[in-house]
């Protein structure tokens, strides 16, 4: 029941979001017209006798009456126009069906069949599928005498794709020299654009279009509209007609799914399906299907797509649908949500703890610049070996870097200052970028300096032969594109297989300064609380296998500092050791204020009294004991 509902609100969601995308408030139909004028093809005008004819039509009506039974018959060929049927190669005709019924829901034929891929076609001509349509029992053939535009009609569809290619980078051995003596051919340079062929098709007949608006109907429905050839109208002779319409329906083909035609292609499979389809699900699939087509189109020419990408983010869109259960794809609906929330609540409170804090306890200077080198490479990595990457995740990137890079400048002031006498750079920069103390260090911060010196000791132990362990082996065994390429390549395969080290010296100064007071409780909850979400992706999506350990290694970091935060309690009876205030601070000062009131009350009331030989009662004592609590508990 429940999965009802939200498939059901779902499927109403997209329809309303897809409607207003591409519909806007325009009505397809016009039923008012149908009622106004005669739109019975069997009774209409004779053209030469109208005098208000109009050769665009204002509306259009089915020519055939509903409920038909039709013919079909569909060639294929390189050929925009086909001689006589009867001289056609008996195995261009794939479709030959009798009394089809419009509107039969119950109907649903297939076709299995073979078809030879002409030359032309191999070297990039467009291979057509040419429908021929008519009232059962009626001449097909538009080259027979017998035929009649009032009871058949011929359309042709494209059967291949042309899409962009996908640029393949050349990778090389950077230590083997001898490929770098042979001289590549120079490559052709822009999007290269193939034809693509699915074997698996679609032809839907769409019953019940009625009497549609020709003048503001949305292109993606005009395109399957065939009308009367003869250019009939009715007694205004403002309003036409059209044939049924069949929708070679290619929304679900993907691209991962489709062959190149080349010359070594010679035969493909032909599939196709032959059904009804209601009138509101056609609207649907049409629309989005141009809106992908010309995001397609407009990445093969070279334009830029509004949020980055080359126009195969709604193909992705579309493996999940047809690839994933049902169950889980809900799940993963919600779970996603929810990572948003927690993101933009670990941003929230990342930023709010680091706006009170005052001091460094507890604060490890080192792992920030490491997380601002970190997320650098990556974002470098991002722009390196993504084409076309969305701007949306490199914005992403970016403000984290930024965000990190603003915590070293609440940490430490950032100077340029001209190298001192024992500096390395002397004699090479004119200046060089120190890090100076905001203030003279407490005991507490000194001690968090020398602990974090000795974690990061102990890191660049284990780090560093890692590193350069990995990056011998990349080089030997693995291949590039270049030198910079290398470079990037093994430092974010570091960051991903054992970037959660980062975190180890900030549980190193929880464990010598016996606290987590300093840490920012809310925002590393949140983070945590992504990384199970994180661990829940690596188990159903599939993803390289390292940035799968990446999501498994802060679950070890985030067990450690709950054991931190069980074993080092807060005691909130004293006031916070680590000058973080905050709103405590500003409470106690109005607390402080409010006294001072209170005070100068009392001292007005007792203006002109003898108070020598007044004493506090213990009434008095006893309500500042029970304000010293309050005070403990506002704390806590």
């Amino acid at each position: 029941m429940f999965s009802t509902v939200v498939q059901g609100l779902a499927i109403f969601m997209l329809t309303q979001f897809v409607i207003n995308q591409f519909f806007g408030s325009k009505t397809q139909q016009n039923p008012g017209a149908s009622a106004s004028a005669n739109l019975n093809f069997a009774e209409r005008a004779d053209v030469t006798t109208l005098a208000n004819y109009s050769q665009i039509p204002m509306n259009v009506a089915p020519i055939w009456p509903e409920n038909s039974s039709i013919d079909i018959q569909v060639y294929v060929s390189p050929r925009v126009i086909l001689p006589t049927l009867s001289s056609l190669p008996r195995d261009t005709l794939v479709i030959d069906e009798k009394g089809f019924g419009i509107g039969n829901y119950e109907e649903n034929r297939e076709i299995n069949t073979n078809i030879a891929i002409p030359k032309e076609v191999q070297h990039n001509a467009t291979l057509w599928a040419h429908f021929f349509v008519a009232l059962a029992g009626n001449q097909l053939d538009p080259t027979s005498p017998d035929y009649s535009p009032a009871k058949a009609a011929h359309f042709k569809r494209p059967l291949n794709h042309y899409l962009p290619k996908k640029k393949l980078h050349k990778l090389k051995h950077l230590l083997d020299k001898s490929e770098q003596v042979d001289k590549e051919p120079n490559e052709p340079q822009g999007v290269q654009v193939g034809s693509f062929y699915h074997p698996n098709f679609t032809l839907a007949v769409i019953p019940n279009t009625g009497v549609q608006n020709w003048r503001q109907m949305h292109p993606a429905l005009r395109k399957n509209i065939v009308l009367e050839p003869t250019g009939a109208r009715d007694s205004s002779g403002q309003h036409g007609w059209y044939y049924p319409v069949l929708f070679l329906n290619t929304f679900w083909q993907l691209r991962s799914h489709m062959t190149e035609l080349n010359e070594t292609v010679t035969s493909m499979p032909l599939n196709i399906q032959l059904y009804n389809m209601a009138n509101w699900k056609y609207s649907l699939l049409a629309s989005m299907d141009e809106g992908m087509r010309q995001n397609q189109q407009q990445a093969a020419s070279g334009g830029s797509m509004p949020a980055g990408g080359d126009g195969s983010e709604f193909e992705k869109v579309k493996e999940i649908l047809l690839d994933t259960n049902a169950y889980l794809l809900g799940t993963t609906f919600v779970v996603s949500i929810l990572h948003m929330v927690f993101e933009g609540l670990a941003f929230k409170n990342d930023i709010s703890h680091w706006r009170k804090k005052r001091d460094n306890v507890g604060t490890s200077v080192r792992t920030i610049l490491a997380n601002v080198f970190m997320q650098t490479v990556i974002f470098l990595y991002l722009v390196d070996n993504s084409e076309n990457t969305s701007w949306m995740i490199l914005a992403s990137q970016g403000f984290g870097i930024l965000l990190e890079s603003w915590k070293i400048t609440k940490s430490v002031n950032v100077r340029l200052r001209e190298p001192g006498p024992d500096s390395r750079f002397k004699n090479l920069l004119p200046y060089v970028v120190v890090f100076e103390d905001k203030h003279k260090l407490t005991e507490k911060e000194k001690q968090t300096e020398e602990y974090d010196k000795i974690a990061f000791r102990y890191l660049y132990i284990i780090a560093v032969p890692l590193l350069l362990a990995y990056a011998v082996y990349s080089l030997i065994y693995e291949t590039h594109k270049s030198w910079y390429s290398f470079v990037i390549e093994t430092l974010v395969g570091s960051v991903y297989a054992y970037g959660f080290l980062m975190m180890a010296p900030s549980l190193y100064i929880n464990y010598r300064l016996k606290s987590v007071a300093h840490m920012p409780s809310k925002a590393l909850t949140y983070k945590f609380l992504n990384t199970f979400i994180d661990d829940l992706f690596a188990f159903t999506i599939r993803m390289p296998i390292l940035h799968r350990l990446a999501t498994l290694r802060d679950d070890v970091i985030f067990f450690v500092w709950l054991y931190q935060k069980w074993k080092y309690k807060v005691d909130y009876t004293r006031v916070n050791e680590f000058g973080q205030g905050g709103e405590e601070s500003e409470e106690e000062a109005e607390g402080e204020a409010d006294k001072n009131k209170q005070e100068g009350k009392d001292t007005k009331a007792l203006k002109g009294q003898d108070t020598k030989g007044l004493k506090p009662t213990a009434a008095v004592a006893s309500t500042s004991g029970a304000q010293a609590k309050a005070g403990a508990k506002k704390r806590k």
